[in-house]
This record gives structure tokens, sequence and C-alpha cells, in this order.
């Protein structure tokens, strides 16, 4: 019988452009080089007889054919690597594989993690790319933190580990002098920041401080919590953020706690996995670890742990 498919290196290449809209980026994901790519999707596309890209300015995008091809082959893609990463682990127990949240992967869950391999030294942590639209059913991924709030699908099982405790931060200096911040009137009355994708933080906070009026609009609003931050430190305004995310900067005395007066929200970080699928042990290890790490006091974070005299500035 004579086979119509091509290979899976030139579907992958074809694939990853789609994505990436890009030669170079789908290079650099799958660590070749563009002439590697260029040339696998013009095999691709003599095998096929049709166009697959077009150009358009410095982008390469799908054609009609290209879009109608992808559709029909991308989920079976998917389903090859997803079961061959499957096939492919080791033995049952000894590798974790995760999927974070960037923005809590960066900011809390990183520094921690050497305290993990110290406490667990035959568990492997393996870390899957992070999808948005991700369905936290793929059999490859053992667990997924995400953020959200109760209640969860009932397809999901979800414990809750940190993030909902909201406070508003400053510099160090917006404290002193006869300008300083005391009050949540002296607060508001700075140029609020906010993050892009929660603009009812400030809302939120200033209600449970019990502020009466409006709250003024966003002077800039910033789509990453590390932009954030360094929009406060640069001096451009104050802000609002959820309090696990700012453990290293408060412990290097680059920002502090405007008004100890934090607020709690139903929105925060979780664990989760399909509520079908019995845990790995090896995430049960991991899920009582994280917990025992959230009920820790931020004194005790590893940025402050690392740096005490920054801790107390």
């Amino acid at each position: 019988m004579r086979m119509h498919s091509p290979s899976l290196s030139e579907l992958h290449a074809f694939a990853t452009a789609a994505r990436l809209g890009n030669y170079s980026l789908a290079a650099d994901d799958l660590h070749v080089t563009q002439g590697a790519i260029s040339r696998a999707i013009a095999r691709l596309e003599e095998h096929l007889g049709v166009a697959l890209f077009e150009r358009q300015g410095r982008r390469s995008v799908l054609t009609a054919a290209g879009r109608a091809y992808l559709d029909a082959v991308g989920p079976a893609i998917v389903t090859i690597e997803s079961a061959s990463a499957h096939l492919r682990r080791p033995q049952p127990g000894m590798q974790l594989r995760l999927s974070a949240t960037p923005t809590l992967f960066s900011h809390w869950l990183i520094p921690r993690l050497p305290d993990f391999s110290a406490r667990f030294p035959g568990v492997m942590l393996s870390f899957a790319p992070y999808r948005r639209d991700d369905p936290l059913s793929a059999p490859e991924i053992d667990g997924w933190l995400r953020i959200g709030q109760d209640p969860w699908p009932a397809h999901i099982a979800a414990d809750y580990i940190v993030g909902r405790e909201l406070v508003p931060i400053c510099r160090p200096r917006d404290l002193e002098g006869a300008s300083a911040i005391r009050s949540a009137a002296d607060l508001l009355r700075r140029p609020l920041l906010a993050h892009t994708n929660y603009p009812r933080n400030w809302a939120q906070w200033a209600a449970h401080a019990g502020w009466p009026g409006e709250v003024p609009a966003p002077a800039a609003d910033f789509e990453l919590v590390s932009m954030l931050v360094q929009a406060v430190i640069a001096g451009m305004g104050v802000a609002v953020v959820q309090r696990c995310l700012i453990d290293d900067d408060l412990a290097a005395g680059r920002i502090v706690v405007a008004i100890d007066q934090p607020v709690q929200i139903e929105r925060g970080y979780f664990l989760c996995r399909p509520a079908g699928r019995a845990p790995a042990p090896a995430l049960l290890d991991f899920r009582g670890w994280l917990l025992e790490q959230a009920a820790l006091p931020s004194s005790a974070a590893p940025a402050a742990r690392e740096n005490p005299l920054a801790a107390s500035t």
C-alpha cells in the first residue's frame, strides 16, 4: 500500500511554524536551524502539492489549505506526542510531571524547589509548557498549578495552595516625610497601577479597607506582576498584588507593604488533577509539601532566609 503521510519531522516543523507564525521561532522551539524548518515545510508542500504558508510582513501565515490541513493533523500530532512521552516516563512514582502558571512558578515555586528536592531525592521533577487553554487532562502530566477559585468543575480535583492575600505596595521612600502614605486616602491619591487581567483588584482592596468613594482609574496597567512591581520600584505609582508573589522584592527592600491591611480574595493558586485519576505517589508527596510551604510565615520564605538583613529593612 502506498503511504500518503509525510514524515513526523515535517509535520512538527509545519505545526510549530503555524503556532508561532515564524520559521525562526519554530527553529528555536524545536532546537534546529531555520534552514531545517524551511526545507521540511518545502518538502511537505511538494509532497501535498499545495502551498501551506504565505508571507505577511515578517510573519508566515497559513493559507486556507494550510489551515484545513492543520485542523486535520494537529490533534493527531498532539496524541502521538502525549502517548510517546507517557511511555518514555521512568517507573511510576519516580518522575513528577507538572505544569505551572509562569508567574507563580518564577516568583514563588522555584525558590522553594531545592527544599523539595532535598527532602524527596528520589523524585525527578519535570515541567511541561504552560498552556492558557489547557483542559487539565493530558495523561503525561500528573498535576497542574493554576489560578482560579472554587467551585472547580466536577472533573477537576483542586487543592488551594496560596495567593488569596492581596496587599498594596509602594517604595520604601513613599512611607517617609510629610507626604508619606499613612491611610487608604493617602494611598488612593497616588497614581494607581493595575494588573491588566485583574482590573478590579484596586476596587476589591478599597472596599475591604472601608473606602467610601469611587476608586480612581488606573494610571497604567501591566500584563505581568514582575512588570507591575518594576513600575512601582521606578516610582510610577502604587499597586495591589498577591502577597505570595513579592517575597523576594520585600526581603530585598525594593518595595514595602504600603498599609498593613491585607484583603482576602476568592481567587488563588490551586494544585489540580483529573478527579477520576488516582494521584501518583510523588504527586501526593508534592501536595503535602506545597501545603506545608504555603503555611510557613512570609519571614520563612527562601529570599528572607537568604538575606535576613534585607528582610528587616
